[in-house]
């Protein structure tokens, strides 16, 4: 591994419009999970001027039987979860306003193909829900055990999502990026090279003692969310580099779900598999083996077995044991590779990983999934049912299983 060098990550707020489409369809993941624990949803969701529409196939009781028929009252419910996500977020703009926008539901049943793969029966287990690899990924770069250029981009957005939720910066609208450049020596970071934040704001903060007054206030945030000693005076700061930022959401650019993947995940210090997460229930690998990826390379890392650590995972559809299990710790392990995947391998509680085995463990099949669609899906606070796969209760049981 190089020891010196510089890395690069990038955060999406909330109100991003990619960002307005994955929390609306993991709104309607959530609506579903909670009418039916086994409901089958893969929702996607377009967001542009005064528009939301929503697409794909869903399966569930109470929700919708297999000739296309609705549940009375669903419709209706669908709508107002997407208006009161659009309304959370705090869209009430000209161009994008929760109570005017147009709403199209186009949501019909789940293909037979499909679910004659997927669903148990007869002496089948439950298959994956799709083929695919899919990657997780832990280091000690951070306490949440995350990438750090990731790690500050994110708590950048979120603490100036909640200042304008609060009221405490009045002139941010609900748009912003966020992307931060480390410096790091012996792996580890030891300056912040550049910051680049673009926020949409109010009509009049892009000139003179309004705009001082807006750069003045990220920097501050910036200061208060890197670590000390990170910041100096030779730190680069591109706040709105392209000068006014007031016309931002669904209303400056088209959103679809699923297209901020590496936001979602380590921020391109990791592989990708490909696969997005948001509008899809556990039974899609794509998600709940990602999930399951991160918690074995979390707990790898907490029990101080490698300082990173990568997992891969690949499946077939219908088949319910992966096909592959790898393990990469970069050099940085305190015992072999091999023996790491040998040990996970006999964890009776993990399931042998299959799909029903990951859900089981983890308890994925419940309505948390809203909370995860904006500032990553990873490197979160498990707390309660939410964020279950950054727990670290593994560790100890690894530590054990390998006798360190």
């Amino acid at each position: 591994m190089r020891q010196s060098y510089l890395f690069t990550s990038e955060s999406v707020s909330e109100g991003h419009p990619d960002k307005v489409a994955d929390q609306i369809s993991d709104a309607v993941v959530d609506l579903f999970l909670a009418k039916d624990p086994e409901a089958r949803v893969a929702c996607e969701t377009l967001v542009t001027t005064n528009l939301v529409v929503l697409a794909g196939e869903i399966r569930g009781q109470g929700i919708m039987d297999t000739q296309g028929n609705w549940a009375p009252g669903v419709p209706q419910e669908i709508e107002q979860v997407v208006r009161e996500t659009v309304r959370r977020i705090g869209y009430e703009q000209e161009g994008f306003h929760w109570q005017y926008l147009a709403f199209e539901n186009n949501l019909h049943p789940q293909s037979e193909h499909i679910a004659q793969g997927v669903d148990a029966s007869g002496n089948k287990d439950e298959g994956a829900g799709d083929q695919g690899i899919m990657f997780g990924f832990a280091c000690d770069e951070t306490p949440d055990l995350m990438p750090a250029t990731l790690d500050y981009s994110h708590k950048i957005l979120e603490r100036m999502a909640a200042d304008r939720h609060s009221g405490a910066a009045p002139f941010l609208q609900p748009d912003a990026k966020s992307q931060v450049t480390l410096r790091f020596e012996s792996g580890q970071p030891v300056r912040a090279t550049a910051v680049v934040v673009s926020t949409q704001h109010v009509e009049g903060y892009d000139e003179g003692e309004r705009e001082t007054e807006l750069h003045d206030y990220v920097k501050r945030v910036v200061g208060e969310v890197l670590p000390d000693g990170l910041l100096n005076g030779e730190t680069i700061y591109h706040i709105n580099p392209t000068g006014s930022f007031v016309i931002g959401g669904p209303d400056g650019d088209a959103g679809l779900t699923g297209r901020k993947i590496i936001v979602d995940t380590y921020g391109g210090a990791a592989p990708h598999g490909g696969g997005a997460f948001s509008g899809k229930d556990p039974t899609k690998v794509d998600r709940s083996a990602a999930y399951a990826a991160r918690y074995l390379a979390k707990n790898i890392v907490a029990a101080g077995l490698a300082r990173r650590c990568t997992i891969q995972l690949a499946y077939a559809i219908g088949v319910s044991e992966p096909l592959s299990l790898y393990i990469d710790t970069h050099g940085t392990g305190t015992v072999g590779d091999d023996r790491l995947e040998a040990a996970i391998k006999r964890i009776d509680k993990l399931g042998g990983l299959t799909p029903r085995g990951i859900r089981t463990h983890l308890r994925l099949n419940k309505p948390i999934y809203a909370r995860t669609a904006a500032y990553g899906h990873f490197g979160r606070k498990a707390d309660g049912n939410l964020f279950p796969w950054e727990r670290t209760d593994l560790a100890e049981e690894l530590r054990a299983a390998l006798q360190v």
